[in-house]
């Protein structure tokens, strides 16, 4: 919760002087005792009660004080709203050292099904587009609410190439303009393993998406162990990913970075993206429900207090 006029909780300060000042009152009184021989009388006429009620009309008084003090205060609550106009590209890394088995059953795989995670979360009203890239970016799906579109481009990718990483995301910015884009939230999320080897530089294109305020959400995927056998004949080959680098991507463009070593790992992350892409933060003021809260606790102050006070017949 959050406030615009935060001053006004000063004000809060009342129910605790309040407290002390009837505390102190009663205590002075008892000096001034008066002996009354009829006391048993008196408890008769008033008849039984219970001396936990005396306390409920300062109990709601201080209650109504504080509301209507949070309400001059003008709060505020943060929630999360659903948005049916998102528009995301996932961008997915098909090089050759996505055909590492470290990540069960293979790295492609398993991201393949960590995007259908993805897009499952998404709301039918949002627009994907994927992009798979290898030496170049050579399979697009510009972004569209039909879902369908880009899952058939995921699941058809085969490993193979290098890794023109900086070229792939050059080319989902492209796209995002051309969708003609201006409104939040727009992003890019990239999975890849490895470090780019070919095409522009990713920083270059980092920096252009985070002046566009489209971030890059970054995934590096495999372990630090994970190895590739091009044949039989052959050694095997060290294919680590390269985290350093998918986390500069995140940092300059203002996106998340995520590092995956199993599939579980990955269709989490993949899940908490989607999720978070459907949804945006709003802010919604609420002085209204607090001053009503505040007005209803005195007219219950003030009837408790006709209704329990102490008094003769």
């Amino acid at each position: 919760m959050s406030f615009a006029a935060p001053l006004w909780l000063a004000s809060l300060g009342l129910v605790p002087i309040a407290i002390v000042a009837s505390v102190a009152a009663r205590r002075r009184g008892g000096r001034y005792a008066v002996r009354f021989p009829a006391v048993s009388t008196v408890q008769l006429a008033v008849g039984p009660g219970t001396s936990w009620l005396r306390h409920l009309p300062a109990a709601f008084a201080l209650a109504a004080i504080a509301a209507l003090s949070l309400a001059l205060a003008r709060p505020h609550v943060t929630y999360g709203a659903p948005v049916d106009a998102a528009s995301v590209i996932l961008v997915t890394d098909h090089s050759g050292s996505m055909a590492s088995n470290d990540v069960a059953p293979t790295r492609l795989v398993a991201a393949e099904r960590a995007a259908n995670t993805f897009i499952d979360e998404l709301p039918a009203g949002a627009r994907v587009g994927a992009i798979g890239f290898g030496t170049t970016p050579d399979m697009v799906q510009a972004p569209v609410t039909n879902h369908n579109a880009a899952r058939a481009l995921i699941d058809s990718q085969v490993a193979g190439g290098s890794t023109a990483t900086g070229d792939a995301l050059a080319l989902a910015l492209q796209l995002l303009h051309g969708a003609d884009v201006h409104h939040p939230p727009a992003a890019i999320v990239l999975l890849s393993d490895g470090a780019a080897n070919s095409g522009q530089p990713v920083s270059t294109v980092a920096r252009e998406a985070g002046r566009d305020r489209i971030p890059i959400d970054t995934v590096a995927l495999g372990t630090p162990n994970g190895t590739l056998q091009p044949d039989p004949f052959s050694p095997a080959v060290a294919v680590p990913p390269d985290p350093q680098l998918m986390r500069q991507i995140a940092q300059l463009s203002g996106g998340r970075a995520f590092d995956a070593q199993t599939a579980d790992q990955l269709s989490s992350i993949y899940q908490e993206l989607g999720h978070g892409l459907a949804r945006v933060t709003r802010k919604r003021e609420v002085t209204a429900e607090f001053a009503i809260g505040g007005v209803v606790l005195l007219l219950l102050a003030g009837v408790t207090s006709a209704r329990f006070a102490g008094r003769l017949p």
